[in-house]
């Protein structure tokens, strides 16, 4: 196996969404979600640099302190998985139109929804953007998702916080 052209390492290094990963050379966290997500590049054929993709976001019952009916988190789960395959027009900038795949795992003790995705790009900096663009794109696809009416717990209760903050509003409707 090859190593990661020096390009590709300065791309992730300058991107301010991506920390090296201090147990694998070739792997980056992702620092602009509180989700599980990490990039790993390798070099690809043609001098490309191939990305994998790796985002965990917790199963809506990890995340809520209320019951979470088994009917509710199914349908729930599938809502997430058909929206997240939708990834495309307008989010990434490279040719690759990847195709993520979603599963169901468990992660250090917590049940996720583990979204996988792959694509390869000659330009690094186009590539990490990418990666990140397709990070913050499971995130909101996920927030999308939220089922109002429940008691979540963090990461989903500071993020719905963060985004009340933003968008100026305290969640009180008046």
């Amino acid at each position: 196996m090859s190593e990661l052209p020096d390009r590709a390492r300065r791309a992730f290094r300058s991107h301010d969404a991506f920390e090296a990963a201090e147990a694998a050379a070739d792997r980056f966290v992702a620092t602009s979600t509180p989700f599980d997500g990490v990039v790993d590049a390798a070099p690809a054929d043609g001098g490309r640099i191939e990305f994998d993709v790796t985002v965990r976001a917790p199963m809506l019952d990890a995340v809520t302190e209320d019951e979470v009916a088994p009917v509710v988190e199914e349908g729930w789960y599938e809502t997430f998985e058909r929206r997240v395959g939708n990834v495309g027009g307008g989010v990434l900038a490279g040719d690759d139109v990847p195709d993520p795949a979603v599963r169901e795992t468990v992660h250090g003790g917590t049940r996720s929804a583990e979204v996988t995705v792959t694509f390869a790009d000659i330009d690094p900096r186009r590539g990490v953007n990418d990666a990140a663009a397709l990070i913050d794109f499971v995130e909101g696809t996920y927030v999308q998702g939220v089922i109002p009416g429940y008691d979540y717990t963090d990461p989903v209760a500071g993020i719905l916080a963060e985004a009340r903050r933003a968008g100026g509003s305290d969640g009180v409707e008046q």
